[in-house]
């Protein structure tokens, strides 16, 4: 009776994922009346049965040990069901900003809800995305994956599903731990010290710490060949070709000079106004001068564009401490008291290309202009030039790279009370978690007055070859480059919640239970600018406007598990929210900036097991989120520039596209908030079966489904600029610090999309094979995406997808990702081969980020607009070997991508700064060596 009690229990834990299989066993083999309550990611209800099991994965510290990783974002990045995170690479150059996030069903991180021991912890922005990055992974227990919408339980942020850490808990021994990394190039080390003392059983309390350090160097660019140049050669359609990826800011600088049109009569051409038409000259003097263009540069017609990818880094340098501290104490038999703390410090330092200048004015009197640029231009642009139309752009290469360093800070405590009362389960908490993010501007960002100066007058030519600048030239620059805090962000959230459940009746088929709960959260999201960025003191730079946002949310819950048959459960859950208006207490003195909203969501989930060895299940359910702080509430702030050169957008209104640039150029970028966005709400539902056998095989599949309406996003820079008729709101102008003139510019304003769809299936097959000299235990598992489509903003009839290629969005929703993980054991050694794989894609259009030209004349230009090549399955396999010391001490020694396989190369620059390969998605490491040991005392 009692082994096929532990057949049973082990049988199922395999196949549902609940926790390990073994601490199933344990529990089974204490007897029915002292088998532990168990509360599992998806529930909140704790049992003592393995009926109300849900579809989980479940990976323990062994696991995460034998995948290799070194933190909590790599460990994320190897799930399959993962896409749509922000990665390390997207911080150069990108929208990183030193935050790494998970993101289930390519749904985005504010979808998927992050907990640490079952807690949420403060945001990484205004919304409820997490930056993992605090997470140590030393401290990891085990990580629950739930990948089914969990709104009617959690609240607005799990549409996509909850991912939750749960930390080691009543350790009463030490263990250390170091590892050391060393792919070409550069290197990583790691290192850990968990410790515990007390027995929870006998001594009635256990106190826990656990801290780790891990640094990770930078690496350039011109260290890998895929990414040493953004002037990239390929081949298509039996052509050598050379997409070019440059910067009008070159150095040595291109001239731009302005002068009065004339038509074939030598009238000048008039505008609607009467005005004279003006036209712009540009060119390149060292191009002039020489014949062609600098070496860090390529043409682009008179101009020249500068190669800034080869100066770039392309993988920053990162240091994390991680402080973790964890006491429980018994207060009463059937009552104990508990407190988690924990802290940490992550400094992520990117180096991008150095400073653009844009363009800024010049004296065509000064010898400079003279000497430089007068002399080279046609006859009619110096009988017609505008008063005033001379300008330049340049690179600022002798003040290095623009280097900032982002350094966040983050305090997690909860404390609580948790036990039995009348054989009711009970949890009541208070969490008090806070993240503050500084951006530090090392150098790499000229003050205005004190460079301009120098390159207004002359005596740093910018029009010089770079080499050909004196040490003291280039010490001049360097010297005015501005360093100093930038901006702060402080988020902070305040939560009470509290629970309970319990048997409430006892049916033929079996107990029905209850749980009910509730939650405050109180959460706030400031901005502040640092002194320089108020003074804008760095060249063409203005102040962002500063704010200080917060607002509350209220929800209650329940949710009942009913045995209809012996094998067939029902379960229910019931949420209603609140989510309370948005204050900006800097910008407008604690007005609120919108109304609140509210909504009630539920979910029913069906379990059936035929046999043993057999369930099925399904569920369906409703959830609703409201948007962003941010998305709401942020006004208008400048962000930067297009990712990529645009040319004027055929079918602009003539008073807007008078200010566009007569180059194919760069254009600024504004970001804001929408105070009338609606909340997002959605539909979903799963159906899928598991079977598992007696020998440790299991296979499951299920299909999931996610409807949601209203989703908010923002147009991509592509679209906007792809259809300026229907976005005509969202081009506007602004006034360029550097000449004067009006320029045309975009805004990416928060839009309710309308309507999305996702689908795809999850499977898994496990089975372990015994040999006469060891077991091996594989694990095929992976992700099919079936649909990923989105309503683009302002229509509705116009769907976009990037599922299977590069979409609008700029990015792709893979139709595929495998794992195929492998682990021979045999005496004290262990050895670990896994299988990574991508599906493969169709690229972007060559022309959206990229200049094409045939590669032996690169003044021949090539219709870049049907170049869209494949790009191939990404596949890379890791190899761990272990040996184990008695049951104190192990040595590993490991090679990440064994073969040293080389990111797939893309015609998509759209995550950051790189160019020739997607850091997105791609391993720019390439074959990594490592070697790692544990001691336990």
């Amino acid at each position: 009776m009692l082994n096929n009690k532990v057949t049973k229990a082990v049988r199922l834990a395999i196949a549902f994922g609940a926790v390990s299989a073994t601490s199933f066993a344990a529990n089974a083999e204490q007897g029915e009346e002292k088998m532990e309550k168990i509360e599992i990611t998806g529930s909140a209800i704790k049992r003592t049965d393995l009926e109300g099991a849900l579809p989980i994965d479940v990976i323990d510290a062994s696991d995460i040990a034998k995948s290799g990783v070194t933190s909590v974002p790599d460990l994320v990045a190897n799930l399959p069901a993962m896409q749509g995170f922000t990665a390390a690479g997207e911080s150069v150059g990108g929208g990183g900003g030193g935050i790494q996030t998970a993101s289930l069903r390519n749904l985005g991180a504010e979808y998927t809800l992050v907990l640490v021991n079952g807690r949420r912890m403060a945001s990484s922005d205004s919304g409820s995305s997490i930056d993992i990055n605090s997470i140590p992974l030393s401290a990891i227990k085990r990580v629950e994956i739930l990948k089914d919408g969990a709104s009617a339980l959690y609240g607005s942020d799990a549409i996509a599903g909850v991912v939750n850490f749960i930390l080691k808990d009543d350790v009463q021994s030490t263990t250390v731990s170091a590892r050391y990394d060393k792919p070409s190039d550069t290197s990583s080390s790691n290192f850990s010290i968990t410790t515990g003392f007390g027995d929870l059983d006998s001594d009635g309390f256990n106190i826990m710490a656990s801290y780790s350090r891990d640094d990770q160097d930078n690496l350039r660019s011109v260290d890998r060949d895929f990414a040493k140049t953004g002037f990239v050669e390929f081949e298509h359609a039996g052509q050598n070709l050379v997409a070019i990826a440059g910067s009008s800011n070159a150095i040595p600088g291109n001239a731009y000079v302005r002068y009065y049109e004339r038509d074939e009569a030598g009238a000048y051409v008039l505008d609607d106004e009467g005005e004279r038409k003006t036209k712009t000259y540009s060119l390149n003097p060292y191009k002039e001068a020489n014949g062609s263009c600098h070496t860090t540069s390529a043409p682009s017609g008179n101009a020249c564009q500068f190669d800034y990818t080869s100066t770039l880094e392309i993988q920053p340098e990162s240091t994390r401490d991680n402080l973790f501290l964890q006491a429980v104490a018994t207060v009463t038999e059937d009552m104990e008291a508990y407190v988690t703390a924990s802290a940490s410090k992550f400094e992520m330092t990117t180096r991008i290309a150095p400073y653009p200048t844009g363009g800024f004015s010049l004296d065509e009197n000064s010898a400079l202009v003279q000497d430089n640029v007068i002399k080279y231009l046609p006859d009619n642009v110096k009988a017609d030039m505008v008063e005033g139309g001379v300008s330049a752009r340049w690179r600022v290469l002798p003040g290095g790279n623009r280097t900032d360093e982002y350094s966040t800070t983050t305090n997690h405590i909860v404390a609580g009370l948790r036990g039995e009362f009348n054989e009711w389960s009970y949890d009541f908490a208070v969490t008090s978690s806070g993240a503050e993010r500084e951006q530090v501007r090392i150098t790499g960002y000229p003050l205005e007055k004190e460079f301009m100066e120098l390159v207004t007058s002359g005596t740093v030519n910018i029009f010089e070859a770079p080499e050909n600048l004196s040490d003291e030239q280039n010490k001049m620059v360097a010297d005015t480059m501005f360093g100093g805090l930038w901006e702060t962000t402080d988020t902070d959230l305040l939560a009470i919640e509290g629970k309970t459940s319990g048997a409430i009746a006892e049916l033929d088929a079996g107990t029905v239970y209850l749980g009910v709960g509730f939650d405050y959260r109180q959460s706030s999201y400031s901005l502040t600018n640092g002194e320089g960025q108020n003074a804008e003191i760095v060249l063409f730079e203005s102040a962002g406007t500063e704010f200080d946002l917060e607002r509350d949310s209220y929800g209650a819950f329940a949710e009942v598990i009913v045995p209809v048959m012996e094998n067939l459960e029902v379960t229910g859950s019931l949420r209603y929210d609140e989510i309370g208006e948005i204050t900006d207490s800097k910008r407008t003195g604690n007005q609120t900036v919108n109304d609140s909203a509210d909504d009630t969501t539920y979910k029913v989930s069906i379990s059936y097991r035929p046999t043993d060895e057999l369930l099925l299940r399904a569920s369906y359910g409703t959830g609703f989120k409201a948007a962003t702080m941010r998305q709401i509430a942020a006004p208008r702030l400048e962000f930067g520039v297009t990712a990529s050169p645009y040319d004027c957008p055929a079918g602009l209104a003539p008073e807007k596209a008078r200010y566009c640039h007569q180059d194919k150029l760069q254009y600024d970028v504004y970001r804001e908030g929408e105070k009338d966005l609606q909340p997002e709400t959605s539909k979903q539902y799963t159906f899928g079966f598991v079977w598992a056998g007696d020998t440790g095989t299991s296979f499951g599949l299920d299909y999931w489904n996610i409807e949601m309406e209203n989703e908010v996003r923002r147009l991509t820079q592509n679209q906007i600029f792809g259809d300026p008729v229907t976005y005509d709101e969202l081009f506007t102008t602004k006034v360029d610090r550097g000449t004067g003139n009006t320029v045309l510019a975009i805004i990416q304003p928060a839009r309710n999309v309308g309507q999305s769809r996702t689908s795809g299936i999850d499977w898994h097959v496990d089975f372990t094979t015994n040999f006469s000299f060891g077991e091996l235990k594989s694990s095929l598992m992976g992700t099919y995406m079936i649909e990923d489509e989105s309503l683009r903003v302002g229509t509705t009839d116009v769907w976009d997808t990037s599922l299977g290629k590069v979409g609008t969005d700029e990015e792709v929703a893979f139709r595929n990702i495998i794992n195929f993980n492998n682990t021979l054991t045999h005496g004290d050694f262990t050895h670990s081969l896994n299988l990574k794989a991508r599906s493969g894609y169709t690229d972007a259009s060559a022309d959206v980020s990229f200049y094409v030209a045939k590669a032996d004349d690169w003044d021949s230009a090539v219709d870049g607009s049907v170049i869209q090549k494949h790009v191939p399955v990404y596949m890379t396999f890791d190899y761990r070997l272990a040996y184990a010391f008695g049951d104190n001490a192990n040595v590993a020694f490991g090679i990440k991508n064994l073969f040293d396989k080389e990111p797939p190369f893309t015609l998509n620059a759209a995550a950051g700064h790189q160019v020739g390969y997607d850091p997105r998605y791609a391993d720019a490491y390439g074959r990594t060596f490592y070697l790692q040991a544990d001691y336990t005392f």
